[in-house]
């Protein structure tokens, strides 16, 4: 998987990372953790054609082409023909019933804020499209949740493999852990923001 990606990535430029990217998202087991990294790290080799923000500009790209499918599979065919089909075929593409009913759950306890937060936390970013659009959430909304979220998680991706140089496969190893503290992060500002708002208004 390591060499395709860096193949790809060496033969196409910005165009494999975008396409990368865009892979990632309708396929769960290409993983966005060595994709962005390995395209940071090659942005400290001498004479590269690659520079960290462009490659973070076509991530995010590709990243938000590839979450349309997985909305519009959520819009038309719904939660439970989606579990039958994941049940049938999903090993192919390396997602099941569980993993979709995962997404939803997630969705149902967040609310539309999930789609942000969700981009985040691997294992429920590539998903967060689908309860997305079984909910029929609005398509802008989704957008630029799905956009800010993308843009925090590539960023990371990238100046960690940057930050790294040849060690940027252990980004993998430890992003997990990372993205859930980035989570907790947004989730207390967001706690902490609605407290002062609340506090404001009753002090009218």
């Amino acid at each position: 998987m390591q060499e395709w990606i860096t193949n790809t990535m060496n033969t196409l430029g910005y165009l494999g990372i975008g396409l990368l990217m865009f892979l990632e998202n309708l396929f769960p087991p290409i993983p966005s953790e060595l994709i962005m990294p390995l395209a940071g790290y090659t942005a400290t080799l001498p004479n590269s054609q690659i520079q960290v923000l462009p490659a973070i500009l076509v991530g995010v790209v590709g990243t938000i082409l590839g979450a349309i499918p997985w909305y519009y599979a959520g819009l038309v065919l719904g939660q439970q023909r989606l579990q039958i089909l994941a049940g049938r075929y999903g090993k192919w593409i390396g997602i099941s019933g569980e993993d979709i009913e995962k997404s939803v759950h997630w969705f149902q306890k967040h609310g539309a804020k999930a789609v942000l937060l969700g981009r985040l936390v691997p294992g429920i970013r590539t998903l967060i499209s689908i309860p997305a659009g079984i909910s029929k959430m609005p398509i802008v909304p989704f957008f630029i949740y799905s956009t800010i979220g993308t843009i925090g998680w590539v960023s990371l991706l990238t100046y960690a493999g940057y930050l790294l140089g040849k060690n940027y496969a252990i980004v993998e190893k430890y992003i997990d852990v990372v993205s859930k503290i980035v989570v907790v992060g947004i989730l207390v500002a967001i706690a902490a923001f609605i407290g002062y708002r609340l506090y404001k208004t009753s002090r009218k």
